[in-house]
């Protein structure tokens, strides 16, 4: 394992971790407890992290425990705590995917303004949370509206698929894709291109099956030159080669270097896209040796071994039943390669009831939120023309919330930072905390105001936001 993360680690990336770890209601136990749990950093050598319990009925919180963490092994951070009032709920927290602000404000002469009015408004959410969509949004108002209410970034279900663009040799027809990236791009949706080929030869175009040697070979190197060329800069990923732990339909017929060849062809196509091996049974179960998180990291191995430069790791996510604990196992041991991890095609199976698949959907989504290696979430729920999905809907045809569509807008509430009030304290300063993304800042002051935009990107150092205030000359 050390020697093939050796060799695929980028530059190392710093992480703020926020993850909800307990969830305590009256009557579910004592009122005095203790908490202990294993943590690790992603970031400095070293440093201390506190867990602390806030009461939500007064917005009061207390640190219940400290611990000197490491970023190169776990540490067992233990605590304890005692409810002293009346609370009914109480949460047990780190922050994450975060960072700290300091708003200092002066006057004209460089004094400090004490009592100055700060307000924050989030504009953009950094991290990037997304839905599958397919042709039926196109023109469909309602549908346009909910999902841009919700989401920043989308994934064609599959409408960029060889057999979708190319039904026949030589007769291609991009016409539902372009119309879905005209919709995305409106609406600063980022997207994820999925996919270039598909290993599973039961979704290779036909005529592809028919093909062999120089033939085949002509053909998926004009599929590359076509797709990539007219979409150059348009995706920020790409799937080269989907499910291969599974299938080898091209490296069967083309050679076991076909692989290597596809992720060569396409970075020179459009170098400024990340591209991503995808595939099922990851994280969603362990009995499935093809794709063991060993088998994941081997392939990735024996490619970068053929040249391959390796930069995303997509993880599908077609649950049954979850078990997190496996799933943050896994996470854990992708995560020491430093390649960024989405999950691509979150959703959980039919075979549950609506509310069931909400509650198990849910699990999932806050363990992949809390997990440092983690760069984005995509959800497998593009609606069809008939209103059915693939296997869990959001919403019903007339795009009211399914539970699990009240899923996803309590998550959505929980991880943005909406609003900050406040104001400067005896220093001239405003202390507070907010998701990374992009914010609106106000302070006013007497009859002075100053309104600008701030950016919070990942790090461990405080933002440091320094506002001047002056009058007319």
């Amino acid at each position: 394992m050390e020697a093939a993360a050796a060799s695929l680690l980028p530059p190392a990336r710093k992480v703020l971790i926020l993850c909800v770890l307990l969830l305590i209601t009256a009557g579910s136990l004592a009122r005095r407890a203790s908490s202990d749990g294993w943590v690790k950093i992603d970031g400095p050598e070293s440093a201390h992290v506190k867990a602390k319990i806030l009461t939500l009925e007064n917005a009061v919180s207390q640190c219940i425990g400290t611990a000197l963490v490491r970023n190169d092994c776990w540490s067992f951070l233990k605590g304890g705590f005692a409810l002293n009032s009346s609370s009914h709920t109480s949460v047990l927290y780190f922050q994450i995917r975060k960072r700290f602000v300091n708003v200092h404000v002066s006057d004209g002469n460089g004094s400090r303004v004490v009592g100055a009015k700060v307000a924050v408004h989030q504009i953009t959410r950094d991290f990037p949370f997304g839905s599958a969509i397919s042709k039926s949004i196109i023109g469909n108002k309602p549908y346009q509206e909910w999902f841009n209410k919700r989401f920043n970034a989308a994934v064609f279900e599959n409408e960029l698929k060889w057999y979708a663009t190319e039904p026949s040799p030589g007769k291609e027809d991009y016409t539902v894709a372009d119309r879905l990236l005209q919709f995305v791009q409106s609406n600063d949706v980022m997207a994820r291109g999925h996919n270039i080929f598909w290993e599973d030869p039961k979704y290779t175009p036909a005529w592809v099956k028919n093909l062999t040697g120089s033939q085949l070979r002509a053909a998926v190197a004009g599929r590359i030159e076509s797709l990539l060329s007219r979409y150059k800069g348009d995706f920020v990923h790409w799937d080269v080669s989907n499910e291969m732990l599974h299938f080898d339909f091209y490296e069967n017929r083309l050679g076991g270097n076909a692989t290597a060849e596809f992720f060569d062809k396409a970075k020179r196509a459009d170098p400024l896209a990340t591209l991503f091996l995808n595939d099922f049974n990851v994280v969603e179960v362990c009995d499935d040796l093809s794709s063991s998180a060993d088998s994941y990291v081997s392939r990735l191995q024996q490619l970068a071994d053929g040249g391959v430069t390796f930069e995303g790791i997509g993880l599908e996510g077609h649950f049954g039943k979850p078990n997190i604990p496996y799933v943050r196992a896994v996470l854990d041991k992708l995560g020491t390669l430093r390649l960024p991890i989405w999950l691509t095609e979150i959703d959980i199976s039919s075979s549950f009831d609506q509310k069931t698949q909400a509650v198990y959907m849910e699990e999932v989504l806050r363990e992949g939120f809390a997990h440092p290696s983690v760069d984005g979430i995509m959800l497998w729920t593009a609606m069809g023309v008939n209103g059915s999905c693939y296997q869990m809907c959001l919403t019903d045809a007339n795009f009211t919330n399914l539970p699990a569509g009240d899923v996803v807008d309590r998550l959505l509430g929980e991880w943005q930072t909406r609003e900050v009030l406040g104001g400067t304290n005896d220093r001239g300063s405003f202390n507070f905390s907010a998701f990374l993304g992009e914010y609106k800042l106000t302070v006013t002051y007497q009859n002075l105001t100053v309104e600008g935009t701030f950016s919070l990107a990942r790090s461990d150092d405080t933002k440091h936001i320094n506002v001047r205030l002056s009058g007319p000359a």
